[in-house]
């Protein structure tokens, strides 16, 4: 996929509509009206009743902790509610697809793993609206912008390989390893990491994930230009190239 391309989908999301407006001023609006129709409408057919400003402050809320382990405590005190209903929250964002909980693996190691889900708000385009970032020079100074291009990138990842319900993890240790995104299918895993930065190096908290889990191959994804090896099994894959590099698994 050609880079302005990867940059526009990544800044407007994947709703056709949204993609292809006219300009990054008439995404931004439809999208706008897409989260209230979703907030005022949708829910409500559905038969859940929960109030649309409620819905919008916690969804908000989560997209503020986009690529960050869910913290149901914390939602429930900034709500003033039991942990019980955030959770409740959560998951019907979840089960109307755009919320995305994406669960830990636990290897058989000596170490202490993370246990609780990372949450990510599914279409990039949706948290840019809820975070109010309208262009990509808003993007590219905003907080968020590391874990927007790792959550837009995990959809990317999880879609292009098809990937079916309990074959996608994230890995954490309490001692700081890590790993984005883990693809378990029958007997193969294949990593990734996503970087806003050129990769250029095997960091240690790689090593330790291609020791620990096993893997078949770790792909580090970046916003460069070129793809290259880095060591065994391990390789930088330039993200406008990633389509191509996944569609040869």
């Amino acid at each position: 996929m050609p880079r302005s391309a990867l940059d526009r989908l990544w800044l407007r999301g994947g709703y056709p509509r949204s993609f292809l407006a006219q300009d990054d001023e008439a995404s931004f609006r439809w999208r706008t009206n897409l989260v209230r129709t979703y907030l005022e409408r949708d829910i409500p057919e559905l038969g859940l009743r929960v109030p649309s400003s409620t819905l919008r402050r916690f969804w908000t809320m989560v997209a503020n902790a986009h690529g960050t382990i869910w913290n149901a405590s914390e939602f429930a005190r900034a709500f003033g509610v039991a942990d019980t209903t955030v959770r409740r929250y959560l998951d019907l964002l979840t089960a109307t697809f755009t919320v995305r909980q994406l669960q830990p693996w636990h290897a058989n190691l000596a170490k202490r793993q993370v246990k609780s889900p990372k949450i990510y708000v599914t279409d990039s385009g949706l948290l840019h609206r809820l975070l109010d970032i309208e262009t990509r020079s808003q993007l590219d100074g905003h907080v968020k912008v590391g874990a927007s291009w790792e959550g837009f990138l995990i959809e990317q990842v999880l879609r292009q390989l098809r990937v079916e319900r309990g074959e996608a993890y994230f890995w954490g240790t309490y001692a700081g390893a890590e790993l984005d995104l883990l693809v378990v299918r029958v007997s193969t895993k294949l990593g990734s990491e996503f970087k806003r930065m050129d990769a250029s190096s095997v960091t240690a908290s790689m090593r330790s994930a291609l020791e620990d889990l096993e893997l078949d191959r770790l792909d580090v994804v970046h916003a460069g230009k070129a793809t290259f090896a880095l060591s065994e099994r391990v390789r930088a894959v330039a993200a406008s190239r990633l389509i191509d590099e996944l569609a040869a698994i």
